[in-house]
């Protein structure tokens, strides 16, 4: 039993790295999770089902796991007071990672890991992450020359042009990440692990030449020079020169050789730098005057939260992230002790977002984490979080430098061995959490991530004699043992076929999604509805209110007033479910307000221009400083101001049209389509040559090339 469970680790490693789908509604990180959470149950069964078989309940005696639990226990605790408890359970719908779910699945296989530790395991487990990293490197490689082939697999063409703007792997390697950082924090942690076999080679059981990980070492770095991350970057060099100078702690007495192999990898390094440049301009700068050559090293960055581009004058990324950092401090202030709740970032921001985030290059996309892991577990964990998953972190720095500098140069050839090992397993972490101080863990990060902790706890485990168990819990009778198996099999099939059901329901949701663009609202609908009969989530709803409110429109259009006042009513309670699961999402309550647009147009019921308003002031309760929100007051005002007898009423609704669109242009200096709105309004309500002033405005200070203003001043 204990060996299919090292078994089943060997093939999470493995494949977890490299799994995608392109029939899912995220390609990357749900396929990911999914798999673990597969795994996991599994290896959960197989080692209580032994243990239950052994009759031997036993638990980690070690004070050492303490934190652990006190880490989950905050989790658990954050949940019961989130803002959202269902995304706090599951996940924000898109990321995943970081929930209480995945944080139990984390844990779950850092304590069994742990149990069945031995270094014979850690070694192969460590060999295998080798294999697959070299064949994400590989798989990414086509892609940065043009040839990509996850689009191969996708769409039968050798090309890039399967990805969007966002994603353009010539520019940005991501590989079977999903993003470049995520791409160049995974590669950091095994440029370690090739490091650690690189210089153990002679001493290594596995018959691989050295050759292999020289190579593997470079071929590495030039993949993190190819995602251009600059966290992966600096993370790999910080780790890189502790790794050397505990190297020579190590061998002071016979640096030589490995001097020699040192300087080959360094003007590897070198080497792949002047080649591909590193993405730093002040580096790349310098390189430039040494060669003598002219490039250019204003990358487009690539990814759905880091596209940059100087053409387009887009924000520096490291700018942003200092406003979104801004914001989380603010909602950890907002939530001291447990924070909004876990993964609720994505909603909590919109109370606390910086109103200078509305002048970057990235002002409507939506923030699911703070890009920074430290912040993020501030802002939806609060003080108690953040303590507590520092504490993690500190006791497993705690145990590896002990070990490593109580490390004595008399030691025999074994202990080396192992100190270098605890060495490149604690280098591996300490880039996990640089990576992390300027984005945020993913699925495949977060396995490493409880792994190397137990990886350090399990060697300290070792050197106290495997003294283990903490009380054994000894089963009476073979009865109340197979009523134990018994429950524990049921739980089994229940647990498997929840998760089968949740990733079909995702299958149906991304169906919709597809036809929900194409305005086949309809199949929508009813792929939205299956999605909901097999798994919760009120992202399905708000999805399925809106293609409801879309059904109600057209029925009304095609004089089918019955069918169109059901859909309205279906529609209506959809909207309503889901913010009765998530009373706090400001994305919810613009969706209502977009219903009830849909509503006006079908019926001119002036009813649904007042709630309109409601929920958008609602909104703008929550959400202050999103200038969305009062763009869109400014329609609605407007729209009540045609509807209006009263002349008293309609001056009133006059002002306030314009008040709001003023509100949403001071909130975003350069917003083209609050202006160009603002000039329309002018122009209705007879002020023609303040309507010009704004369209002559939008041509000289934001966009020169907008037609719709040109058209205005003809």
């Amino acid at each position: 039993m204990i060996k299919a469970i090292r078994s089943l680790y060997y093939i999470l490693f493995f494949l977890t790295p490299l799994i995608i789908s392109p029939y899912t509604s995220e390609l990357f990180e749900f396929n990911k999770v999914i798999f673990i959470y597969a795994v996991t149950i599994l290896i959960a069964f197989l080692w209580l089902l032994n243990k239950i078989q052994t009759n031997s309940l036993s638990f980690i005696k070690s004070i050492i796991v303490i934190p652990f639990l006190i880490f989950l226990i905050s989790q658990i605790i954050a949940t019961v007071y989130s803002i959202d408890v269902h995304t706090s359970l599951f996940g924000y719908y898109g990321r995943f990672n970081g929930s209480l779910l995945s944080i139990i699945a984390y844990l779950t296989l850092f304590y069994i890991f742990l149990d069945s530790f031995t270094e014979e395991f850690l070694l192969s487990l460590l060999w295998v992450s080798i294999l697959s990293s070299l064949l994400v490197i590989l798989w990414g490689i086509p892609g940065k020359f043009g040839h990509d082939l996850s689009c191969y697999v996708f769409t039968g063409e050798f090309t890039n042009t399967c990805w969007t703007d966002q994603f353009r792997p010539a520019e940005r390697m991501f590989s079977t990440l999903g993003q470049p950082n995520w791409l160049g924090a995974y590669l950091s942690v095994n440029f370690f692990i090739g490091l650690f076999f690189l210089f153990t080679t002679r001493h290594n059981p596995r018959d691989v030449p050295a050759f292999f990980y020289f190579t593997y070492v470079l071929l590495n770095f030039a993949a993190i020079l190819f995602t251009r991350s600059d966290a992966a970057l600096l993370a790999t060099a910080v780790g890189f020169i502790v790794f050397l100078l505990c190297l020579w702690n190590m061998n002071k007495n016979n640096f030589m050789p490995l001097a020699r192999k040192i300087m080959l990898l360094s003007v590897g390094f070198l080497v792949l730098m002047l080649i591909f440049r590193t993405g730093i301009d002040r580096i790349d700068r310098q390189i430039e005057s040494i060669t003598d050559r002219k490039t250019t090293t204003n990358q487009i960055r690539a990814g759905s939260t880091d596209t940059y581009s100087v053409i387009n004058n887009v924000t520096d990324s490291f700018d942003i992230r200092k406003i979104v950092w801004k914001g989380a401090v603010d909602i950890g202030k907002a939530y001291p002790l447990v924070g909004s709740g876990v993964e609720t970032f994505a909603y909590a921001y919109y109370f606390k977002r910086p109103v200078e985030h509305n002048n970057t290059s990235e002002w409507d996309y939506i923030y699911n984490k703070a890009h920074n892991e430290y912040l993020n577990y501030f802002a939806t964990t609060g003080t108690i979080g953040l303590l507590t998953y520092l504490a993690m972190v500190l006791i497993i720095i705690y145990l590896g430098w002990k070990t490593v500098l109580n490390y004595s140069v008399q030691a025999p050839l074994k202990q080396k061995r192992k100190i270098l090992l605890i060495t490149s397993l604690l280098c591996s972490y300490i880039s996990i959490l640089i990576t992390n101080f300027f984005g945020f863990s993913t699925t495949v990060v977060n396995l490493y991530f409880y792994i190397l902790a137990a990886s350090v706890i399990g060697f300290r485990l070792f050197q106290q004699a495997r003294q283990k168990e903490l009380f054994t819990i000894t089963i009476p009778n073979n009865i109340i043992r197979n009523l134990f198996a018994g429950f524990l099999i049921a739980l089994f099939i229940f647990l498997s076929f929840s998760l089968v059901k949740y990733y079909v329901a995702d299958l149906y949701y991304a169906k919709a999604d597809s036809q929900t663009r194409i305005g086949e609202y309809s199949e929508a609908s009813n792929l939205l509805r299956t999605a909901l009969r097999l798994h919760y989530e009120h992202v399905f709803e708000d999805k399925l209110s809106y293609a409801l409110a879309n059904l109600s429109y057209l029925a009304y259009y095609q004089k089918e007033k019955e069918a169109g006042r059901t859909l309205m009513d279906l529609s209506r309670a959809y909207n309503d479910w889901s913010l009765q699961a998530s009373p706090k999402n400001v994305m919810y309550l613009k969706t209502r307000a977009k219903n009830y647009y849909l509503f006006y147009q079908a019926t001119l019921d002036r009813q649904y221009l007042d709630k309109g308003v409601s929920a958008l002031l609602d909104a703008s309760a929550l959400a202050p400083t999103d200038p969305k929100v009062p763009y869109s007051l400014a329609l609605y005002y407007s729209l009540q101001q045609d509807e209006e007898k009263d002349l008293k009423k309609k001056s009133m609704l006059q002002n306030k049209s314009l008040g709001a669109i003023n509100n949403a242009v001071v909130l975003k200096h350069n917003f083209e389509d609050g202006y160009y709105l603002k000039g329309q309004l002018l122009k209705k309500y007879g002020q023609k040559e303040e309507a010009k002033k704004i369209f002559q405005f939008i041509l000289e200070k934001i966009n020169p090339y907008n037609e719709e203003a040109k058209k205005e001043l003809l």
